[in-house]
């Protein structure tokens, strides 16, 4: 088998590796055991889909040596590694519990385990892992289509001079028509680029969203089969990273455009604090972040996520701004809408300022047109700015510049003040298992994803519903001309026939039941014409929210 199906194996003591290895391989993965670490650390070298090892071997020198090897990956290597742990964790040294921290891409099980278990686990570090090689294929691809680009590019440039230097003393405004037509077509070549890489992260980042979707339900099933509080400690800090996760993956999705407008009444600050990570990190080093908000609170009606792609594309031109490093300071604040074109009332004015290079005064006003840059051919689309200014647009506000050359530059988003919304509507769900459905309803789940499709229908479950299951849109329909169920649960991105398409289906054989779209990416314009917006859940989901849309749809059938 190739390095995409290899698991190394090293458990110095007893007959460990034996019998993992024997495990793994009536599962048809390849199991390699190691005699000591430094055969793991060549083999390692060499590829692997992911280690397996006991975590006492993490103490002394192996923890440098594993820390010096993950050092050395690759930008898109994060190599999976599950350790064997012991069953009482507080007798733990503090040596071994840095070098896990240390890991990262982790997963800890606790000895005795199940055979089952180590290979669910084992299976699903293989997947992410190849999933990764998958990436830098794709990445590889890019470059080598970005290089063929970059050489027509230079011929066409070539050909254009020629042609320019023979014309030019006999037609001057047909050399500037060339010249304008050679911008547009490397600006056409840049957006084809940035599409492609668009592509290629809105589906990563819909894999994720599944993945993280399973992990959530699962730790809400978790939480309902126990009452230790300590347990429930631990699948809450677990939740919370879910929570960054989903995050990560919704600022991946608004990046590849694959996320519609979701205007909610939203804590502006909220949003901007939570930003403060991602963007210090986008930034580097070199830059000095600030990040302050008045002491009123504010609300406004716009999308989170676009509003956090808005708020980074100003923060990357700032970084941009200063080459040689310097201060951004991104302040939020209720204000006016005085000189602009904007009505009368209160505003929440969102500023990103730089003490960078600035703009010269006949530029400013063209900086939110589509493809105007000032960056070199490569380092820019252009369209960042027209984005910014499109969302304000469309969230009822707008967008405005001030700069003066070599002191720096302000770009403002003004957004309509709201007042803070009530209680029951910012928190309208119900603890998972807190009430149970008054007769039994009849829930049909149409999702091709396995393991979504079995959380989604576990959480059901648990809620009291009576659930049917199943893998396509196609064994759905049959399902709802057999028997209509009470409603349809049905994922938005199937292959073949996806949900939108599905509940078309089934509306022309006669289908009237209320339905719950869940997806990790949609056309909300689409779900829109479809269902009430109120009745899609957004992927990774949990049970107290998914109970309370399927008890709101059911209500209003």
């Amino acid at each position: 088998m190739s390095v995409e199906q290899r698991v190394l194996i090293y458990t110095p003591r007893g007959r460990d590796a034996e019998v993992v290895a024997g495990v793994l391989r009536s599962v048809q993965l390849e199991a390699v055991t190691c005699a000591d670490l430094g055969a793991l650390l060549t083999r390692l070298d060499e590829g692997a889909a992911c280690a397996i090892f006991t975590e006492e071997i993490l103490a002394g020198e192996s923890r440098a040596s594993l820390r010096d090897w993950l050092a050395r990956q690759p930008a898109w290597s994060d190599f999976p590694f599950i350790v064997l742990a012991m069953r009482h964790p507080r007798r733990r040294s503090v040596d071994v519990s840095a070098a896990l921290r240390e890991l990262g891409n982790l997963v800890l099980l606790e000895r005795p385990l199940s055979a089952e278990t180590l290979a669910s686990a084992t299976k699903s570090a293989v997947r992410a892992r190849q999933r990764q090689y998958a990436m830098r294929s794709h990445w590889s691809e890019l470059a080598a289509a970005r290089a063929e680009v970059d050489q027509a590019n230079a011929l066409l440039e070539t050909r254009i001079a020629q042609r320019t230097a023979a014309l030019a003393s006999a037609n001057d405004r047909l050399t500037a028509e060339i010249a304008e037509r050679e911008r547009a077509q490397l600006a056409l070549a840049q957006s084809q680029k940035m599409e492609a890489l668009g592509q290629l992260t809105g589906g990563i980042a819909h894999d994720f969203n599944n993945l993280l979707h399973v992990v959530n339900m699962n730790l809400d099933l978790v939480d309902l089969l126990t009452e230790d509080e300590n347990i429930h400690a631990t699948t809450q800090r677990a939740k919370d990273a879910v929570s960054r996760g989903a995050r990560l993956t919704g600022q991946l999705l608004a990046f590849a455009r694959r996320r519609s407008m979701m205007p909610r009444i939203n804590d502006i600050r909220a949003v901007l604090h939570e930003m403060r990570d991602l963007l210090a990190v986008a930034l580097g080093a070199s830059i000095t972040l600030e990040l302050t908000t008045g002491p009123e609170e504010l609300h406004a009606f716009v999308d989170a996520n676009q509003l956090e792609m808005a708020v980074l594309n100003l923060s990357m031109n700032a970084r941009d701004a200063m080459p040689g490093g310097g201060r951004l300071h991104v302040h939020a604040a209720a204000g006016s809408g005085e000189g602009t074109e904007l009505p009368g009332g209160e505003y929440v004015v969102i500023s990103v300022r730089d003490d960078g290079v600035g703009i010269p005064a006949d530029l400013l006003g063209k900086i939110f047109e589509p493809f105007f840059t000032t960056k070199p051919v490569g380092k820019g689309t252009g369209l960042g700015l027209s984005q910014v200014y499109g969302f304000a647009k469309q969230s009822g506000g707008t967008a405005r510049v001030f700069s003066t050359p070599g002191v720096g530059t302000t770009v403002e988003i003004l957004l309509p003040l709201q007042g803070k919304p009530d209680e029951d509507e910012a928190h309208p769900e119900a603890p998972p298992g807190s009430a149970r459905p008054a007769r039994r309803f009849h829930i049909l789940v149409v999702e091709d994803d396995e393991e979504v499709r079995r959380a989604v229908v576990e959480g059901l479950q648990s809620l009291g519903y009576g659930v049917r299951a199943v893998a396509s849109a196609e064994e759905g329909l049959q399902c709802v001309v057999q028997a209509a169920p009470d409603l349809l649960f049905v994922d938005y991105a199937m292959p073949g026939m996806n949900g939108a398409e599905f509940i078309l289906a089934a509306r022309a054989r006669g289908a009237r039941m209320p339905v719950v779209v869940a997806s990790g990416y949609a056309d909300m314009q689409e779900v829109e014409r479809l269902i009430d917006t109120r009745h899609f859940l957004s992927k990774p989901f949990d049970i107290a929210a998914m109970a309370r849309v399927v008890a709101d749809a059911l209500a209003n059938r």
